[in-house]
């Protein structure tokens, strides 16, 4: 009976000692991808990119009711209204987000306004910037610029968002699958490069906010 123990005692610890896979099987890593996985990963590196450029709030906003407005591609008419409304309400929000800008009060604070022609048009009316502070965050040019892009960045986005494509177009030509697939990859590498040719410094609602 005690050499019958010995040997299951011996058994036992020699079972734990094994490792749980005897042979590794090696996965090879795929280094051709075929076109369809290519466009894919294209489609969400370019969205990713471009969000960038956009407010953080709108896009994500957009990108969590798209499915819903549009019944996730399958639209009728009440879907592709309501799917109209988002892209256009969110639109309308980078638009007037690129004249947003931010600072920091005495207390540390960050406050937020749209940019006027005299300065700094705080939203909560907490701070009045003295004129010569306020005359830093004026209206210029360049803001219009940056909220047209804007737009066109977003246009882009939506292009590249699958469901809002399939609820305006459910059944595309052939041109126009090559337009919709190559036009928001020229509107994105066009205002990319526009917007570090033009950079702003303004750091307005949804976008990161100024150390200073």
């Amino acid at each position: 009976m005690e050499i019958k123990a010995v040997d299951e005692d011996t058994q036992i610890r020699n079972e734990q000692k094994r490792p749980l896979l005897r042979e590794t099987t090696s996965i090879p890593s795929r280094d051709k991808k075929t076109p369809i996985q290519k466009a894919i990963s294209q489609t969400f590196q370019g969205t990713a990119h471009l969000a960038n450029l956009l407010p953080t709030g709108t896009v994500l906003a957009f990108q969590l009711l798209s499915p819903i407005f549009t019944n996730e591609g399958n639209c009728d008419s009440v879907s592709r209204y309501l799917a109209s409304t988002l892209v256009g309400f969110c639109g309308l929000s980078c638009f007037l987000m690129s004249f947003t800008d931010s600072f920091r009060d005495s207390q540390g604070n960050v406050c937020y306004g749209f940019a006027t022609s005299r300065g700094l048009w705080v939203i909560d009316g907490s701070v009045e910037l003295p004129a010569v502070a306020a005359a830093k965050y004026r209206l210029r040019f360049i803001d219009f610029l940056h909220a047209f892009m804007s737009i066109l960045v977003f246009c882009a986005v939506a292009l590249f968002d699958e469901n809002v494509v399939n609820c305006f177009y459910p059944s595309p030509s052939n041109a126009a699958k090559e337009i919709l697939t190559s036009l928001p990859v020229g509107i994105g590498v066009v205002c990319s490069m526009l917007f570090v040719l033009f950079p702003t410094r303004r750091h307005g609602i949804g976008f990161p906010i100024s150390a200073d």
